[in-house]
């Protein structure tokens, strides 16, 4: 999924993904008829010229012709000369804090840092980064598409331009605003397609319309009214790959309030759980899958349906530490004497997180974090919030609070100094999702490794919980398939409740992610036999029949299957379970029925 960055930047998100970004309207505030800077006068018409430098008047009118006012680009040019992207940056800047209603403070000399009143802007959940869209699923034909119709839009607008700024011309005649296109470029990274772009975007808003947290007063109301809707479905179209592709409808499933399953330790059910497990659904073995709960319409269904029409249930991981993952879940396991994880986590920010109680401020209200995605906030973006708050004596004003809110949910950011806030470390990461200390590090693993692999990785105290009944099944151990592993989750799930693992057959596509699946086993002196594959096909009915002859059968099955294309944040290929990455789903099914098929024979 990470394909986009192949190493670290401090000034970048460190990784690839979709997720959401500085985002707001390209709207602004008018400004004086006329201003005078230095060499260049700009009149109110739009048009610039120069009283020195022919070549003033051109690189001036670059910036109008993107919908940056004439003061705007006056007042950049005098802080930064004539810097290309110095200037579109502070333009950025300046269009913000124009776009707020409120009388700005006078004091400050300088440009302050960008205030995003926009209600458009956008933020990190589950659906967008568990749920990378993958570079795979354009076709060379949809990637010369792009390619081709960019070519074609923007040769009309202005040859004088740098590809740079075509695409954010490009774009923002499809109805995107600038300043969430120059975002999404720099998270995406500078070779990142239109498709990738405008992908990135439009998660962006849905993940945000669907935080639990934000407000409802604050959320943002998509706008299909611009034309930019409309141009982007048009832009699909053209972008179509050659095999036809299921068309899902876009509403989500309805996901029950509170999302808490069966029952979760801290919560009370109203009602006891009665559920009927059919008797072809009967173990051996247990088996136990997991996917995203917001998936598209009927997806949950179809799920249900392939295995054995077992009832999902649905838990959001905020009910067992301090961030939120909500998840479907299906197994045929008792729901009845489950017990959590001891010592229970933590369930709070402040909790998690100590040391950030000093720093917190008042007029932040979290609690809890979103789900922790594959991505994390650039340092630019950080130094641009204490700008912002260390502009103003006391407590912000309630646009610069509104910004810095939702730059902080968006991007999981906590409070680490006075006016600073930070990303998560990768070792946070881990704590929050239930792993050891520097379970990811080491071993030659990236932190851009690392925070990809946590993205996509179990909560571990909310699957132990649910595994927990298996404990006093099995005193003497257990055998387990475990597919799409990941990083072991359900292996660090089953170990911390005190479950012994004899044989573990691990399938997991990435290598990164099977090494630090071998290094936990071996730093945790596991007695067992772990071994490995690297693809779900490749166990067809032979290689699981030798499995189950020299391991004696499998007790649990488990695994959760790629998401790729059931996420709302892959608008490219979210083709529900019929998309590559997807698809495996049904692999997983197989194998299922296989196992229980090749364990009754030789009962």
């Amino acid at each position: 999924m990470d394909k986009h960055l192949s190493e670290e930047d401090s000034d970048n998100i460190d990784w690839d993904t979709e997720d959401e970004l500085e985002i707001q309207d390209t709207t602004f505030s008018s400004c004086r008829d006329l201003r005078t800077n230095g060499q260049y006068a700009i009149s109110g018409d739009g048009e610039a010229s120069s009283s020195s430098v022919p070549g003033q008047s051109t690189f001036i009118q670059k910036f109008l012709v993107m919908g940056f006012s004439e003061e705007s680009i006056a007042k950049a040019i005098e802080q930064n000369g004539e810097n290309s992207d110095l200037v579109l940056d502070a333009l950025l800047t300046l269009k913000a804090i124009e776009d707020s209603p409120e009388e700005q403070p006078s004091a400050s000399p300088h440009l302050e840092p960008c205030i995003n009143s926009d209600d458009s802007s956008s933020e990190y959940n589950e659906n967008f980064l568990d749920d990378v869209y993958d570079e795979d699923s354009w076709s060379s034909d949809s990637d010369y598409c792009t390619n081709s119709v960019k070519q074609c839009y923007v040769k009309e607008e202005s040859s004088s331009l740098s590809e740079k700024e075509q695409t954010i011309l490009f774009l923002a005649n499809m109805g995107y605003p600038v300043e969430e296109v120059s975002i999404a470029m720099e998270r995406c990274g500078p070779e990142a397609s239109v498709s990738e772009l405008t992908d990135f975007i439009y998660a962006a808003q849905m993940a945000r319309a669907e935080d639990p947290y934000l407000p409802e007063d604050v959320k943002p109301k998509l706008n299909h009214g611009s034309g930019g809707y409309k141009k982007r479905k048009m832009f699909n179209q053209l972008c179509k790959s050659k095999k036809p592709r299921a068309i899902f409808d876009e509403e989500t499933i309805r996901l029950p309030k509170p999302m808490i399953g069966f029952g979760v330790p801290t919560e009370s059910v109203s009602a006891i759980v009665r559920r009927t497990i059919p008797e072809q659904a009967f173990g051996p073995p247990f088996f136990y899958y997991e996917n995203v709960a917001l998936a598209p319409k009927g997806v949950w269904d179809t799920i249900s349906r392939f295995l054995y029409d077992i009832e999902p249930e649905f838990v959001d991981s905020k009910y067992f530490c301090a961030t939120a993952r909500k998840r479907g879940y299906i197994h045929n396991l008792p729901t009845e004497n489950r017990f959590p994880l001891l010592p229970l986590p933590p369930r709070t920010i402040n909790e998690a997180l100590p040391l950030t109680k000093k720093w917190w401020p008042s007029w932040d209200p979290r609690t809890k974090l979103n789900c922790l995605q594959t991505a994390i906030g650039s340092a630019r973006l950080t130094d641009r919030i204490r700008k912002a708050v260390e502009a103003f004596d006391g407590e912000p004003p309630m646009r610069v609070q509104k910004f810095v809110l939702d730059q902080c949910r968006k991007w999981n950011l906590v409070w680490v100094g006075r006016n600073k806030v930070a990303p998560l470390e990768p070792d946070e990461f881990e704590m929050l999702l239930g792993f050891p200390k520097n379970h990811t590090r080491g071993g030659g693993i990236s932190r851009t490794d690392r925070y990809k692999s946590l993205g996509n990785s179990f909560q571990v105290d909310t699957v132990a919980y649910h595994l927990s009944v298996l404990k006093d099944m099995f005193p003497n151990g257990m055998n387990v398939l475990s597919l799409f592993s990941g990083i072991g989750g359900a292996e660090v799930a089953l170990y911390r409740l005190g479950i012994q693992l004899n044989n573990v057959v691990s399938v997991e596509k990435s290598e990164v992610n099977r090494n630090i699946v071998r290094s936990w086993w071996e730093q945790t002196n596991q007695r067992g036999n772990l071994i490995d594959f690297d693809d779900v096909q490749q166990l067809n009915g032979d290689r699981l029949e030798q499995l189950i002859d020299s391991c004696g059968g499998f007790d649990l099955l488990i695994g959760g299957s790629p998401c790729n294309n059931l996420a709302g944040s892959n608008r490219v290929s979210r083709d529900g379970l019929e998309g590559k990455e997807s698809s495996l789903f049904y692999d997983y099914v197989r194998i299922l029925d296989l196992v229980k098929s090749i364990m009754s024979r030789q009962r």
